[in-house]
């Protein structure tokens, strides 16, 4: 009995080695990256090529610790963050099992059956004069492995994909992370926008203060009229009902903020102010190669082209014979006294079997059409990706140098309109100017005041989207 089951696993091995031998037939093409044809540098404003911002962790791009705090709090407790990384421990467990494709399948089984049949019956009169007996017992106790060799290298392309797979929700986790983080980033500069922008308004209103007492005192002195008054009053007016509009974005933007960190409503606390907050003058961007290593999403797509190709060769294997090796062993008897006693009761069967499909309605072949046709719409998609990040990351450089020039013109137009106020209010009580032009150049002043925080925040915000789109924000 050992000799034959020696014998049994012998047989087994050299099958299985013939198996492996004809690996080499396999099925479907290696990946290959198609050809993209990309730029050798961003077209628009010059920026330096020999690096990339995108090889900074968040935490040093953001310098400003409140902001960093957030982040921090973003990446831990974000609801699309954790839904992404739940998604990459499902495709994680997925890979784990593509990797024990090779591996038998191995199950045990135990049964015990009796069988009365009739006593006029064959088997009936066949028990009562051979074995003395009325019924027949039959105990059992095996172990079944069975391989499919990957004569075609299907189970090899199924490992493939299924790794693509894993990988390309890790790169979608990452780009969550760098969306989360431009966000929170986001929301925080036009918080402190908003901040300098209520500074502005209150700042106005007592300056609109102060001008209505004065044409008031002109007014009963009998050097302006009621008029005066009144339109001085409607311009304090303007600037008053700015403060409750703000502070209401402030709560709103607030609470926004504190959802993506996973938190209930409330407010944030900040001591910094929009001014404090560094505008660099000079920014990396380096190449458009090299979205190809740092756009999580483009890294995303170039997995879902990559998991596809390998699909179109699983769907070709399924056209070709399947071997299948078997092997079962274990302990039988028809009497349960004797299950167990060995060697006996030892029993093995050993057998391969090829299967080719004929006839299965079309189906195979319409597997293999459509995994050709969802390659060529991944392919199509990687190309969109890897093109939009270009676009993106020349269109933020444009931005940049288009807000740094706005900027300038915004710092001399509130210095020019706020000494136009001073001169204003001056002329006014020597009577060299009317009111009118007193308000008027208030009014002009508090708009241009607004406009310098609100491009100083669009300053901010194209640093950092430069950043986002260059693909940085996912290390630390």
């Amino acid at each position: 009995m050992k000799s034959r089951i020696v014998k049994t696993i012998y047989n087994g091995v050299a099958a299985l080695t013939v198996g492996i031998l004809v690996l080499s037939c396999s099925v479907g093409r290696n990946y290959s990256r198609p050809e993209l044809g990309m730029p050798d540098a961003y077209s628009g404003p010059a920026t330096e090529t020999d690096s990339s911002i995108a090889r900074v962790s968040w935490d040093e791009f953001f310098t400003d610790t409140t902001l960093q705090g957030l982040i921090r709090r973003a990446l831990t407790h974000n609801f699309d963050l954790r839904v992404a990384l739940t998604r990459v421990e499902a495709y994680q467990s997925y890979a784990k099992q593509a990797k024990a494709a090779w591996l038998p399948a191995l199950q045990a089984q135990a049964t015990a059956s009796t069988s009365n049949p009739s006593e006029n019956s064959l088997n009936g009169i066949s028990l009562s004069t051979f074995l003395e007996t009325s019924h027949i017992e039959d105990y059992t106790l095996a172990a079944t492995a069975s391989w499919e060799l990957d004569v075609w290298g299907k189970i090899r392309r199924y490992k493939e994909a299924a790794l693509a797979d894993y990988l390309q929700t890790f790169e979608a986790a990452r780009a969550v992370q760098t969306a989360v983080v431009a966000q929170v980033a986001d929301g925080y500069y036009n918080l402190l926008m908003m901040d300098a922008q209520l500074t502005i308004a209150r700042r106005n209103v007592l300056l609109s203060d102060s001008i209505v007492q004065m044409i008031q005192l002109q007014k009963n002195a009998g050097e302006a009229t009621q008029l005066a008054v009144q339109q001085a009053e409607a311009q304090r007016q303007n600037a008053q009902i700015l403060i409750p509009q703000l502070e209401q974005a402030i709560a709103l933007q607030e609470n926004g903020l504190r959802l993506l960190v996973g938190d209930w409503p409330g407010q944030v606390a900040r001591t910094a102010q929009l001014d404090d907050i560094p505008v660099e003058d000079r920014l990396t961007s380096g190449v458009p190669a090299e979205l190809l290593a740092y756009r999580p999403d483009v890294r995303a797509s170039e997995m879902a082209l990559k998991a596809a190709n390998a699909r179109v060769g699983v769907a070709q294997g399924n056209l070709y014979p399947s071997l299948t090796l078997t092997a079962t062993g274990g302990l039988n008897a028809f009497e349960a006294s004797n299950w167990f006693s060995t060697p006996a009761s030892l029993f093995s069967v050993a057998s391969a079997g090829i299967t080719q499909p004929i006839f299965a309605r079309r189906a195979l072949k319409t597997q293999v059409e459509v995994a050709r046709a969802e390659l060529e719409q991944r392919e199509i998609e990687f190309r969109a990706s890897v093109t939009t990040a270009v676009h993106e990351v020349t269109n933020a450089l444009i931005r940049i140098d288009k807000a740094r020039a706005e900027q300038q013109v915004a710092t001399q137009r509130v210095e020019t309109l706020n000494q136009a106020v001073r001169n204003a209010q001056m002329l006014f009580r020597s009577g060299m100017a009317n009111y009118l032009e007193v308000i008027s150049a208030q009014s002009s002043a508090l708009q241009a005041q607004l406009d310098k925080a609100l491009i100083t925040r669009q300053q901010l915000a194209a640093q950092l989207e430069l950043y986002h789109a260059l693909g940085g924000g996912w290390g630390q």
